[in-house]
């Protein structure tokens, strides 16, 4: 069973018995365009939730070779009025169930409902979704941590914080690529499928 809460820090965490993670064995995860399918109209309902299938395996392969996995999303549409925190919730919960089902778990969802003009401290590429999810895990530091995200607000957010960037061509990854800007420090991957494949073959000695 998970735990969800409804407080300042908007947050929602799946609590199991499971050891301490650490940030060298952490990757935090952006969602839309790297966990399911993005939408330039927004995620609005269950019923444009639309997961990857191979994103919800990776999740799972992290899992079960013992790294912690948790998830930084910038979700403006609930101030904008497109959805609320139920249905955002909602989706979170089916996220959960299925990378359960499938052998994993997601140790917390960091999100911002707030729009990029609200002045607040949690919307990437400000670190405080990150900061957040540092606090929860009851880490000291998040240095060493992978950040993986489609855009480069998501690397962005990651760097003040000592995490590794990595970018995934899926979502606006493709169009954040074709920019070329800020990627100087970041590992490219086609998908998180890719990264994971890459990461557990022990590719990260090599950054």
């Amino acid at each position: 069973m998970f735990h969800v809460k409804h407080c300042a820090i908007h947050s929602i965490k799946q609590r199991w018995n499971h050891a301490m993670p650490s940030p060298e064995r952490l990757v935090i995860l952006d969602r839309d365009g790297v966990i399911n399918q993005d939408s330039d109209s927004y995620v609005k309902s269950l019923d444009e939730w639309l997961p990857y299938p191979s994103a919800i395996e990776a999740i799972a392969r992290l899992c079960r070779a013992g790294w912690s996995v948790a998830v930084a999303t910038n979700q403006s549409g609930i101030a904008r009025g497109y959805f609320d925190i139920d249905t955002l919730d909602a989706m979170h919960r089916v996220l959960m169930r299925l990378v359960n089902q499938a052998g994993g778990q997601i140790d917390h969802i960091a999100y911002c409902p707030h729009g990029p003009d609200d002045g607040c401290k949690c919307r990437k590429p400000l670190p405080g979704l990150l900061e957040e999810i540092r606090d929860t895990l009851g880490l000291e530091t998040l240095k060493g941590s992978w950040m993986v995200g489609d855009s480069l607000r998501d690397l962005q957010a990651g760097e003040p914080m000592g995490c590794h960037g990595a970018l995934v061509k899926t979502g606006k990854g493709e169009k954040t690529l074709a920019k070329g800007v800020g990627l100087d420090n970041a590992v490219i991957f086609d998908d998180l499928s890719a990264f994971v494949d890459w990461l557990l073959a022990g590719g990260q000695s090599s950054t």
